[in-house]
């Protein structure tokens, strides 16, 4: 099992010797929620909101895109590429290929770039 699945499932409570932080993209209700969540779980959190300074990243770092209608998510999503982040994820419908493959497409992002970022993202809640 996975540390994220064994903290989800009550297994673990704390991270194993490594400082984790939480990047939500776009201020929304949706991050207000993701960020307090991830506090309970023990990461740093922060709400970044382009076109706003893009916060310190390392490998320690999971970064989640809370909005998959914003015009700006292939330069976001372009940006956060480029550093040694340990995760990505955008929320959106899996039953639609996600806008931010086009966008980084046209951005010129390379396609294993594009593979790093992962989508849909979060629980089947059989929305419609």
């Amino acid at each position: 099992m996975s540390d994220a699945c064994a903290v989800a499932h009550g297994q673990v409570t704390e991270t194993q010797g490594e400082h984790r932080v939480l990047v939500a993209v776009f201020a929304s209700p949706v991050a207000e929620f993701l960020v307090r969540y991830g506090e309970d779980l023990g990461y740093t959190t922060v709400i970044y909101d382009p076109p706003g300074e893009l916060p310190p990243m390392c490998e320690h770092t999971d970064v989640v895109a809370t909005d998959h209608h914003r015009p700006d998510l292939g330069t976001a999503l372009r940006d956060v590429l480029k550093h040694p982040v340990r995760w990505i994820g955008v929320l959106g419908n899996p039953r639609h290929e996600g806008p931010h493959v086009r966008m980084l497409t046209e951005l010129g992002v390379q396609a294993d770039e594009i593979a790093r970022v992962h989508r849909p993202v979060g629980l089947n809640i059989g929305s419609r």
